[in-house]
């Protein structure tokens, strides 16, 4: 059985995890251009391949912070600060960025199993998602419960599954109003605003919450 935060902490993670998920991302953008290219059942192949290629960063991140844990306390603590302040940056630069998720350049067609191998992929390969893991999941590790890689992994987990049930409901509503959608390209403007606020304000709260190492 994995190692978890107490309920409280893991609770305040489920809902900034929630937070996050359901404003658009670029995991979304992927997910989205596919279902509207290609219908739901792509799209939630897409999402598939994508939270593959998320448990990949989750573990990578669990095996890292554990290691700067074990080297010293003060570089734990760096990790946080700079996972925050990372966090912030994303904030800042997803509102600048005037990009909707409709402007993005749709996927080509593609059998099923080369969607969702392109899911695993693109994220995977994506170097700003192993940041965000890192950045994001040692905010919600209380240390004085041990077991760090494994609270990682837990919590990464707990991250996984709520991403099927958001990245799932965005496959299925693209690919069910993608006529509706294409008629509509400002639709999701404001969401760059929704999206960089939450990464701001979770940079923010961390920066300001008292640390987790006893």
């Amino acid at each position: 059985m994995l190692a978890t935060p107490d309920a409280a902490t893991l609770g305040l993670f489920a809902l900034a995890a929630l937070l996050l998920l359901v404003t658009p991302g670029p995991a979304v953008l992927y997910i989205v251009a596919r279902s509207l290219e290609q219908g739901r059942r792509a799209g939630l192949v897409s999402m598939l391949g994508v939270h593959v290629g998320t448990l990949v960063h989750v573990a990578a991140a669990a095996i890292g912070v554990s290691a700067v844990l074990a080297a010293s306390a003060t570089a734990f603590a760096v990790v946080k600060y700079v996972g925050a302040a990372y966090l912030i940056y994303l904030g800042v630069r997803r509102i600048r960025d005037r990009r909707s998720v409709l402007a993005t350049e749709l996927a080509p067609a593609a059998p099923l199993r080369r969607a969702f191998l392109d899911g695993v992929v693109v994220n995977v390969l994506n170097p700003k998602t192993a940041l965000f893991f890192l950045a994001f999941l040692p905010q919600f590790v209380d240390v004085g419960r041990g077991a760090i890689g494994a609270q990682i992994l837990a919590l990464g987990v707990v991250f996984v599954l709520l991403g099927l049930m958001t990245d799932g409901a965005y496959a299925l509503m693209a690919g069910t109003a993608a006529q509706w959608l294409r008629a509509q390209p400002r639709f999701l403007v404001s969401e760059r605003w929704i999206s960089g606020g939450m990464y701001i304000g979770l940079g923010i709260a961390s920066v300001m919450s008292p640390s987790s190492r006893k």
